[in-house]
């Protein structure tokens, strides 16, 4: 099935509604940041709601971002807001070619070839939108190389494999894997609205082999109605949010009939790639499967932009949890400020940290991986030097199926008698009784 048939899954929802006004109180006129020009000091002028009278709400966040604004100038000009703004149009017109790449970016010569000589590959993918934050000159830039293919991914190391985390062999039926006792991860389909490059399924991802297809995914229910000790659900594929409401409206519902499921979860990157797919319908429909978590992917602070905090909002709103999962990736992400700037953005945006991937070892991503040393001077790095919330957990996802096992810095350094030593974030070394037998 070609993605072109994917995407005749997805069905119209309603048109983008506009936040409800504030009510119960009124507005004053208040000051803003001082700055000075031409040797004047100037005051900008906001407005501020009080709700409850008395009680300052900040002023209300732009709704876009400058780098949207100017490449929506330069490449759409003729598009209308509402087009815009309508997952539907932002996946119909994605990035697809050479042609059209090459049209929006001054391509490096490895990014080029790889775009001519693709083939069989991980096909490329980038909404409009994400490719508003990319920058057009450099190639260097973390978001670009997260999404636009280069000649590295042709070259295969020793250790990598199209399936490192063994999840075929963890397939009792098509598109589920069953790997931990009381929880299954669910396919729905193969489709993203934006590849990355570093995907762990990019052996199938893209490719049109796993269809949202009622028979498929009735035999997937039919496993955890018939496997008791499931309780624990992660849909995940592909990207569950693009399918049409209707469809993950069946699989939601689906899922919940089933006695033993207390816990569902969705893995989506829509809200870095594409926030506008976060519409009021969209979680009006989800928040009926409560408890429902979800899990983001977040790879840069640049993707928290003022439409993903929209989206973002809407969701926690909505009372769903939201934990971010991150992959560690070299010259993306692979340094304290980088990663502290993310997950500080995130907490702003009620995201969680949740995980802190080291790079799963599939063919063609040695470019990408760093060593584990670095995952663990980034976590030393944020430990004790920020809140706990903003600390996620390092682990890596072992090869052949063992699953994720943590790593930490070494905090224990020894024992004396019966006393444990422990190094704090600063480094200094404390006691703390702990007694032998």
């Amino acid at each position: 099935m070609t993605t072109e048939c994917v995407e005749a899954t997805f069905s119209s929802t309603g048109d983008e509604e506009p936040p409800p006004p504030r009510r119960g109180g009124h507005q004053v006129l208040f000051l803003v940041t001082p700055s000075r020009s031409n040797g004047s000091r100037r005051l900008a002028a906001g407005i501020a709601t009080l709700d409850p009278p008395g009680r300052p709400v900040p002023a209300r966040r732009p709704q876009t971002n400058l780098a949207t604004r100017a490449f929506r100038k330069a490449f759409y000009a003729e598009v209308a807001d509402r087009e815009w703004n309508d997952w539907r149009w932002q996946t119909r017109h994605r990035l697809r070619t050479l042609e059209q790449l090459d049209r929006m970016l001054v391509l490096a010569p490895e990014e080029r070839q790889a775009l001519v000589e693709g083939g069989a590959m991980l096909p490329v993918g980038i909404t409009p939108y994400y490719m508003s934050l990319i920058s057009r000159t450099d190639s260097q830039q973390p978001l670009r190389r997260t999404v636009v293919p280069t000649t590295a991914e042709f070259q295969r190391a020793p250790g990598e494999a199209d399936d490192p985390l063994g999840e075929d062999g963890h397939s009792p039926v098509p598109g589920l894997v069953h790997r931990y006792p009381d929880r299954v991860l669910l396919l729905a389909h193969d489709f993203c609205s934006t590849y990355c490059r570093y995907c762990t399924r990019s052996r199938v991802v893209g490719h049109g082999e796993i269809v949202p297809n009622e028979k498929r995914l009735q035999m997937a229910f039919e496993y955890i109605r018939q496997t008791p000790e499931i309780r624990d659900v992660l849909i995940s594929g592909g990207d569950p949010l693009a399918l049409a409401e209707d469809r993950l409206d069946w699989i939601l519902s689906s899922l919940r009939a089933i006695p033993h499921v207390e816990f569902v979860r969705i893995g989506t990157k829509m809200p870095a790639v594409l926030p506008q797919r976060i519409t009021p319908q969209l979680v009006r429909m989800l928040r009926k499967y409560h408890p429902l978590w979800m899990s983001l992917h977040f790879t840069h602070p640049d993707e928290c932009t003022p439409e993903c905090y929209t989206a973002c909002t809407r969701l926690a709103d909505a009372g769903i949890p939201l934990g971010s999962q991150t992959v560690l990736l070299k010259g993306i992400n692979d340094n304290v400020e980088t990663m502290k700037q993310l997950v500080h953005k995130l907490l702003l945006m009620r995201v969680r940290p949740y995980y802190l991937y080291q790079c799963d070892p599939i063919s063609g991503s040695a470019h990408f991986r760093t060593s584990v040393s670095k995952g663990l001077e980034i976590i030393e790095g944020l430990r004790g030097h920020t809140t706990g919330y903003a600390v996620p957990s390092y682990v890596i996802d072992a090869p052949g199926g063992g699953g994720k096992i943590p790593l930490q810095p070494g905090y224990v350094v020894g024992r004396e008698g019966d006393d444990l030593l422990l190094r704090n974030y600063e480094g200094q070394t404390y006691r703390y009784p702990d007694p032998v037998g």
